[in-house]
C-alpha cells in the first residue's frame, strides 16, 4: 500500500508499506480522507518533542471499515471517523473523567503511524461511526471541529458578546462558526492572508487583514472603546500575544488555544488592572468530539469552504509545500 511518511526534518515522501493486519481489538480501515493539520507541520519542521521518523502522519482522517472481529460497535463498511487521543486511563485527570488532558497523552498519527494510508489499524474504542447524511470528507475535519467546540465550550462566551479572532487558519474560521451558533454578536478575525481573509468575509465574518489593518482598534471603534468580551488566539506568536491584550475589554476573557514554539512576553500588569481572565485549552474531550459528529449530522453547518486542495498520496510534499503557503491554502486532504 502507499504510505505518506515524515522520514526526516522538512522530509515527507510516499513510500509503500505492507498493509498492516489489525491484532485483536482493533479494525483494518481503508482510508478516505486525512487532512494536515498544523501540528502535521510542526513535525514536519522537526520541533514536536515526541514525533520520530520513520511515521506515517495524520491524525485528522475518515475511512471505511475493511475488517474487524464482529462486535456490538462496529461492522464491516461502516463509514467512520477516528478520535485520535489515547490516554493511560490511571492518571489523576483520566480517573476524573479528563482523558483529553492526561499526563501521558498520545496520539495516532503523532506517537504512533496514523492515516496519511491507504489502509491502517485503529483500536475499534477510537473508531466512531458516522451518521446517515455525513460524507467521509467531511468526517475528516471532525477532529478540528472537536477543537472549535471544546474551545468555544471552555470559554464563558455570552449570547451577543463580540468575539475577536486572532488568526484565520482552519481552527479560527471553525471557532467563528461554533461561536456563531452559540450566540456570540459580532465576530471580528484576523490574519495576514488575504486568501484566508475572503473565506472569512465570505462565511459572514469581519476580516481584518493584519498587514494593513489594527484590530485593535477596529474592535475598540466597534464597541465604543471598550473591546471585546471574548478574545481566541490561534496565531501563536508575539503580536498575537500583545493583541490579545490589547483589544480585550476590562474584565473580558481571553482563550488561548496556540501551542506557541517559543514562549511570549505576556503584560500581565495590564491585565492585573482590568481584571482580565486568562484561559488555555487542549484539545478536546470525548464529549466535545461526540458533539462534533452530532452538529455536522444535523446538516446545519457546512465544513466544504475550509477546504483547499484534495491531493493524493503521490503529492504529499506538494501537500506540505502548500501549507507554507497561507495565501494558497487552508485545509488541505489527502485522498489515498
Amino acid at each position: 500500500m502507499k504510505v505518506g511518511a515524515y522520514v526526516n526534518s522538512m522530509q515527507v515522501e510516499m513510500i509503500e508499506r505492507e498493509i498492516p493486519t489489525p491484532k485483536e481489538g482493533e479494525a483494518l480501515i481503508r482510508v478516505s480522507y486525512a487532512g494536515i493539520c498544523g501540528t502535521d507541520m510542526m513535525i514536519y519542521h522537526g520541533l514536536h518533542p515526541r514525533a520520530k521518523a520513520p511515521l506515517i502522519l495524520g491524525h485528522e482522517f475518515s475511512g471505511v471499515v475493511e475488517e474487524v472481529v464482529e462486535n456490538e460497535q462496529i461492522k464491516k463498511g461502516d463509514k467512520v471517523t477516528v478520535e485520535p487521543l489515547l490516554s493511560c486511563g490511571k492518571c489523576a485527570a483520566c480517573t476524573n473523567g479528563q482523558m483529553h488532558v492526561c499526563e501521558k497523552l498520545r496520539y495516532i498519527g503523532i506517537d504512533q503511524d496514523g492515516g496519511f494510508a491507504e489502509y491502517t489499524t485503529i483500536p475499534i474504542n477510537r473508531l466512531r461511526v458516522l451518521p446517515d447524511g455525513v460524507t467521509e470528507k467531511e468526517a475528516a475535519m471532525l477532529e478540528p471541529l472537536a477543537v472549535a467546540i471544546h474551545t468555544v465550550r471552555r470559554s464563558n462566551m455570552k449570547v451577543g458578546d463580540t468575539i475577536a479572532i486572532l488568526g484565520a487558519g482552519p481552527i479560527g474560521l471553525l471557532i467563528a462558526l461554533i461561536a456563531e451558533r452559540a450566540g456570540a454578536g459580532k465576530i471580528f478575525i484576523s490574519d495576514v492572508s488575504t486568501m484566508r481573509l475572503k473565506i472569512a468575509r465570505d462565511m459572514g465574518y469581519e476580516g481584518i487583514d493584519a498587514k494593513t489593518m489594527d484590530i485593535v482598534q477596529i474592535v475598540k471603534d466597534s464597541t465604543n472603546g471598550v473591546g471585546a468580551d471574548v478574545v481566541f488566539e490561534v496565531a501563536g506568536n508575539q503580536i498575537t500575544a500583545n493583541q490579545m491584550i490589547d483589544c480585550i475589554k476590562y474584565q473580558g476573557e481571553i482563550t488561548v488555544v496556540s501551542v506557541y514554539k517559543k514562549p511570549p512576553t505576556i503584560n500581565l500588569a495590564s491585565m492585573h488592572f482590568r481584571e482580565i481572565s486568562l484561559k488555555t485549552t487542549r484539545c478536546y474531550s470525548s464529549d466535545d468530539f461526540t458533539k462534533a459528529i452530532e452538529l455536522l449530522g444535523q446538516r446545519n453547518i457546512d465544513l466544504n469552504p475550509l477546504v483547499s486542495h484534495v491531493l493524493p498520496l503521490e503529492d504529499i510534499k506538494l501537500g506540505f509545500d502548500l501549507m507554507e503557503k497561507p495565501d494558497e491554502s487552508l485545509k488541505i486532504l489527502f485522498k489515498p
